[in-house]
């Protein structure tokens, strides 16, 4: 009985979780390939389908504060599957959208499951498998979910290029059914004895200040709206957050509790993490552009190229564990942040003579790469959260990896509208790419920063580390 259940909470469980991570992962590849083609189908610039991209993640990133409550209050089974049947519903009504503003709308709607989905997923997780084997259960999680960048490229160009883009939506539905009857058959519906009550204030603040943002940010320079209404939506956003600071120190009860910060882990996680994603939220939005818009390549095309970014991660989550019990969360952190960098800053010397294996060559070595930085944050984040704050560390982070991919394709497409208006506006051009890659790459560099205030120790319990595994 006990080995079933160290296989279940080992095995199974990563693996059904990361069903609906399966499923996110692939919607976001898929859209991300195909926006060429739907821009042309909509009539609308290539750059204001970003919103399509954006809307989701803001939705995630408002509705993500409030997961850790529902599990606990509501169990987690429940609303994980409840969250996967939101999902579902928002992925039919993408493929029934007509114009931008429905198409966005739906996103939100895709959004408040996607907020649910993952950040409870990932809280199963972390309260079934034992701490010394979380790297591992977390690599068992990631690895289907890696499947979605691995055939979404592909499959997106495929059903935008030969097909209707409309289909990339509607293939969650058998996904989306799949994982609610696994989630029903094995997942453990966990409850917390002694809830939280929610922080209505909180939520509100924290709200209206990371919408307002970011969709402020999203629209900047855009000609959505004047410019002082745009302003005004910036400031609101900016004030709501600082209220909502002021509002989380003397709340008892915090949605997202900023005292969580005081662990040096979890505080290099978020803030070098949200440096670091900066680059992972631009990249699926800049790259299938510069190969389709800049390069004249077909959305098929495109995807056969970009998928091998995946595969790369794929290879990676068999080799983080003896990597990180090699060298240690902090110097695996530092010297992969400089290395994946430095591939990401490679996007801006594509031209289109280059070659095509060249192209796959750099984003499937820099995919392994980006992964392992990602799987060493995501362990060392949880490193030192005491269990009664499991909850609200997984939304808190949650909260912080939407927002910063937000804010990457936020500033990639801002680099690309600058440097378009400086040769007076019209058709995007190959070369308007390089200057958005230089930016995002720079801004993922400064994570080091982050990184070097790390104990050399730190995380060492999550590999089982010790004095005999240090490097000479």
């Amino acid at each position: 009985m006990a080995e079933g259940n160290r296989l279940t909470s080992f095995f199974i469980t990563p693996l059904i979780i990361a069903t609906a991570l399966f499923m996110e992962q692939l919607d976001g590849t898929v859209l991300a390939t195909a926006l060429p083609a739907m821009a042309a189908d909509l009539h609308e610039d290539p750059i204001a389908l970003k919103l399509a991209l954006t809307s989701y993640l803001l939705s995630l990133a408002v509705f993500i504060p409030l997961s850790g409550w529902a599990a606990d209050t509501f169990g987690a089974r429940r609303v994980f599957r409840a969250a996967i049947a939101v999902f579902t519903t928002g992925s039919i009504l993408c493929g029934f959208s007509s114009s931008l503003a429905a198409i966005v709308a739906a996103r939100v709607a895709q959004g408040l499951g996607g907020a649910m989905m993952v950040p409870v997923g990932r809280l199963v997780l972390l309260r079934t498998a034992p701490r010394h084997e979380l790297v591992s259960a977390m690599a068992w999680l990631t690895i289907p979910a890696l499947f979605g960048p691995l055939i979404g490229p592909p499959l997106g160009g495929f059903l935008a290029t030969y097909f209707d883009w409309r289909y990339i939506f509607w293939i969650n539905v058998p996904i989306g059914l799949l994982g609610a009857a696994l989630t029903t058959r094995f997942i453990p519906d966990l409850y917390e004895e002694n809830v939280r009550p929610l922080d209505v204030t909180g939520a509100a603040l924290s709200g209206v200040g990371l919408s307002f943002l970011v969709f402020g940010f999203t629209i900047l320079g855009r000609g959505f709206a004047p410019a002082p209404v745009v302003a005004l939506i910036i400031g609101v956003g900016a004030a709501a957050l600082l209220a909502y600071s002021v509002h989380a120190r003397r709340a008892e009860y915090p949605i997202i509790d900023l005292a969580l910060l005081r662990i040096p882990t979890f505080r290099a996680a978020i803030y070098g993490g949200f440096l670091f994603r900066i680059g992972l939220g631009a990249v699926p939005f800049l790259l299938p552009l510069l190969l389709q818009v800049g390069f004249n390549l077909s959305a098929y095309e495109s995807g056969l190229l970009t998928f091998v970014a995946a595969a790369g991660a794929m290879v990676m989550k068999t080799t983080a564990q003896p990597i990180l019990k090699r060298f240690g969360f902090r110097r695996v952190l530092i010297a992969n942040a400089l290395i994946s960098s430095a591939f990401l800053l490679a996007n801006a010397f594509f031209t289109q003579a280059t070659p095509h294996w060249t192209i796959m060559a750099v984003l499937l070595v820099g995919g392994f790469f980006r992964s392992l930085e990602f799987t060493a944050l995501n362990a060392i984040c949880y490193a030192d959260i005491p269990s009664e704050s499991m909850s609200n560390a997984t939304s808190f982070a949650a909260v912080g990896q939407q927002l910063s991919l937000s804010t990457g394709v936020a500033i990639g497409a801002a680099a690309l509208e600058a440097v378009r208006a400086l040769h007076g506006g019209g058709a995007l051009r190959a070369e308007d790419f390089a200057p958005a890659f230089y930016v995002v790459a720079f801004l993922s560099t400064l994570s080091i920063s982050t990184f070097v205030r790390l104990a050399p120790n730190a995380g060492d319990e999550l590999t089982g580390r010790d004095a005999t595994t240090l490097p000479d």
